[in-house]
């Protein structure tokens, strides 16, 4: 029954490009109009099930555990095949009651308290700082890079990142800046080192709390950049700029009102906000189960008409949005080039079925953003209509030599 439903899921969503599927009695079909073509075998019998069932989880679980191989190892071939088809067909008929229980269940998974964001954070945050550095920049920024130049190597473009949100902010020295998820304190040192800020970070890893700490230390700035173990909805005080770098992902729907109500009671009058996120080009959606079970518990990339529904309900002027679109896929493949050029390390650090995991993670996540419509965004926001300049020019001129620099 589970292998016939199969086959009828397959033809359904497989039109361009070929796959060959092998099935766990040894029978073969292959799917598509020909061409550029993949192979897989299932070797466990429960998996045409799954598959159906979830195709997105059963998939990715296959892969991790060696039930669902790929000839010559090609998963970049296989997700891209995969991506572009089943974005193209939908979902059939007999799958659409489970699509759409996914979408009423989706709030449940974004309902993040305290108590579960901590364990949320942990569940990602708290790995290894060995393995970021495997395929991270030595500044570890862990969000998407900003290529001003396509040329660029990955550590130019996160810096170039970092200017061009500094330059949003519009930093003077001496403001008071706070950093929501702060990660392993790039940004906030960067501010408070090369724009004279004083900077508070909070984030809810142990991990990254320790080493954002012991940067500032290291680098003299323990006195302008400060870092706490903290959840956003318990900071008090006033301050001057708030930016919040590939954090918003972590805060779900259930909590966006909770959020903006933090942003706009910690902003000064004349104050201005920069959130980063990944967004999804098309309406809302639900996250893939895959990622919510192994990689983001408690994650969405939302709509822009999600977080706009959410900001018109406070007292906060919407003075600019910009909307990166392929940075983030060329941010994941270097990452993934240099996490596979380092696959020796990591499966030292955890064991083979985590690589596979981490190569999945990455390689998926690079093609959602080069064939899915997920992009970047980002909203600059502020109490005062006037509190930044009418044009984007100010990004540019002269006081941002640097980041002219880098476009050029």
């Amino acid at each position: 029954m589970w292998t016939k439903a199969l086959d009828g899921l397959l033809t359904h969503f497989f039109k361009s490009g070929s796959l060959r599927v092998t099935y766990p009695d040894g029978s073969t079909r292959t799917y598509g109009a020909g061409g550029d073509g993949v192979a897989v075998t299932l070797h466990d019998p429960t998996l045409p099930r799954r598959i159906v069932l979830s195709p997105d989880l059963a998939a990715g679980e296959g892969y991790m555990d060696g039930t669902l191989t790929i000839e010559g190892d090609d998963l970049y071939g296989f997700l891209s095949l995969a991506i572009r088809n089943i974005g193209a067909q939908g979902q059939p008929w007999f799958r659409r009651p489970l699509e759409a229980l996914r979408w009423f269940k989706r709030r449940l998974d974004q309902f993040n308290p305290a108590a579960r964001s901590r364990a949320n954070v942990a569940h990602h945050y708290d790995l290894s700082g060995e393995l970021y550095d495997l395929f991270l920049d030595a500044d570890r920024q862990y969000s998407c890079a900003y290529f001003a130049r396509p040329d660029m190597t990955l550590e130019e473009a996160q810096a170039a990142k970092k200017a061009h949100i500094a330059a949003k902010l519009l930093i003077e020295p001496g403001m008071r800046v706070l950093d929501i998820g702060c990660g392993w304190g790039g940004m906030g040192l960067t501010l408070a080192r090369d724009f004279g800020a004083q900077v508070t970070g909070v984030t809810l890893s142990q991990e990254q709390h320790t080493i954002a700490n012991q940067r500032a230390q290291k680098a003299g700035l323990a006195d302008k950049a400060r870092f706490h173990l903290k959840d956003y909805r318990d900071v008090k005080g006033q301050f001057d700029r708030i930016v919040s770098v590939g954090m918003f992902e972590h805060v779900g729907v259930p909590h966006y009102d909770a959020y903006f109500a933090t942003v706009e009671r910690l902003l000064a009058p004349d104050g201005i906000a920069l959130i980063h996120t990944i967004g999804r080009a098309g309406p809302p959606g639900a996250t893939s189960p895959w990622i919510t079970k192994y990689i983001f518990p408690g994650g969405y990339c939302p709509a822009m008409s999600e977080t706009m529904a959410a900001v018109e309900r406070h007292k906060l002027v919407t003075t600019d949005v910009e909307v990166w679109r392929l940075h983030y896929a060329e941010t994941l493949r270097l990452w993934r080039e240099r996490f596979e050029a380092n696959i020796e390390r990591a499966r030292a650090l955890y064991d083979d079925r985590f690589c596979r995991m981490w190569r999945y993670y990455l390689i998926a996540s690079e093609l959602t953003f080069r064939l899915n419509n997920q992009v970047v965004f980002q909203f600059q926001l502020t109490p005062k209509q006037d509190a930044v300049p009418l044009t984007r020019d100010y990004l540019y001129c002269d006081g941002n030599a640097g980041l002219r620099h880098a476009a050029e």
